[in-house]
């Protein structure tokens, strides 16, 4: 079983504090889209020499290329990246099935090694709080485009679970979301149902709610499972960024290829 990437705190915390699920029928509205001026800042902030120094660093942690030979670049546009929406979980009329949670760019190493950054809006500027081994966020971008022109390619963090989705329709991307929801995909209403039948049980006052695990992900998560690749936190508890090392939580994933 793939372990499940890191995720942050909002994310978990966001999902607990649900109304009861309603039914949903008919296709969603379109999930809010990233400006241009946002992705521009979002791929500035993950270019800035600061974080090419700690991609370096993270580059050269395993002694897989020297650190002074890393040379790290960001490849390509930053891209927006959706999580499930609790709104769409609890069944409010007219909420899109994920939100806006960060911008990611892809890093690539003079040795092939690749990372993502995920960039989230800090006030008035945009800052990297994550270095993640790979390029998930932009692969899966790409494949959901290819599979469902126009679609939201988002992610379902609890189970690590790519998707992407348009009008009244649900495809998977990876393995996780076959496991979920068929190799077919579903409708969105079947989606739903899925989801708050999942997650239906973190409402407040639930037996999970009162044991504490309804958030703090990000300060308390530890490595799981097994693989080679590891995901960073550069955002202490108290959200203050540490981009300039590599202070943090690591976390171990396994890395599975883009369904066609």
């Amino acid at each position: 079983m793939k372990p499940t990437r890191l995720v942050p705190a909002v994310i978990a915390v966001s999902l607990v504090a649900l109304a009861a699920p309603a039914a949903v029928a008919g296709p969603s509205v379109p999930s809010p889209l990233a400006s241009a001026e946002s992705r521009a800042a979002a791929r500035q902030a993950a270019s800035a020499p600061a974080t090419l120094d700690t991609l370096a660093r993270f580059f050269s942690r395993d002694g897989k290329v020297a650190l002074k030979a890393a040379d790290p670049h960001i490849e390509g546009d930053a891209v927006p990246v959706y999580a499930l929406s609790p709104q769409f979980v609890a069944g409010k009329a007219g909420a899109p099935v994920a939100q806006l949670e960060y911008l990611a760019s892809t890093a690539v190493a003079a040795d092939g090694q690749k990372a993502s950054l995920w960039t989230v809006r800090q006030d008035a500027t945009w800052k990297v709080v994550n270095i993640a081994t790979g390029d998930d966020e932009s692969r899966y971008a790409a494949a959901g485009a290819a599979k469902l022109p126009g679609g939201t390619v988002f992610q379902e963090p609890q189970i690590n679970a790519w998707y992407v989705e348009k009008g009244s329709k649900v495809l998977p991307l990876d393995e996780d979301a076959v496991k979920a929801i068929g190799a077919g995909g579903t409708t969105l209403a079947g989606y739903q149902k899925r989801v708050a039948t999942a997650y239906g049980d973190k409402l407040p006052g639930s037996a999970y709610d009162r044991s504490g695990k309804a958030g703090g992900y990000a300060e308390t998560a530890a490595p799981r499972g097994t693989g080679s690749d590891d995901s960073l936190t550069v955002v202490s508890v108290a959200g203050a960024v540490l981009v300039s090392g590599l202070a943090g939580v690591g976390v171990l994933r396994r890395r599975r290829g883009v369904r066609g």
